[in-house]
């Protein structure tokens, strides 16, 4: 299972797991073809600031979306797991007030900041 930072590596490329073989690169190439068409929309001085010098990578304009929408994918991972799912664990929120509630939210339903960045190791 992948958590909410693993996902978050994965969206930015800088993932460092590189097994699972051909269902890793297939993962890549897709993610390259999504953000390729995402700065095919842009306009103005954004085309210029997110083009690609990485051989289709779009490393900026990949953190920049998930720094973007990452509330909104929490929202989603949260929203469709059923309240028995062994995913989410009991934190604090609130500056460490009050815990988190179901499934694993705060009160202001905002995304508990431990599960941003989390260091890698192999």
């Amino acid at each position: 299972a992948r958590s909410f930072a693993d996902i978050g590596d994965i969206i930015r490329g800088k993932d460092l797991y590189r097994g699972g073989g051909r269902g890793r690169d297939q993962l890549e190439e897709n993610l390259k073809k999504i953000f390729e068409k995402i700065h095919e929309k842009l306009t103005g001085d954004a085309i210029e600031y997110y083009q690609d010098k990485n051989g289709g990578n779009f490393f900026k304009l990949r953190e920049d979306w998930w720094t973007a929408n990452r509330e909104t994918v929490w929202k989603a991972i949260r929203c469709s797991a059923p309240r028995d799912a062994d995913y989410f664990i009991k934190t604090v929120c609130s500056g460490g007030k009050t815990p988190t509630q179901g499934k694993c939210r705060c009160i202001d339903f905002s995304v508990p900041t431990y599960l941003d960045y989390v260091p890698q190791y192999l």
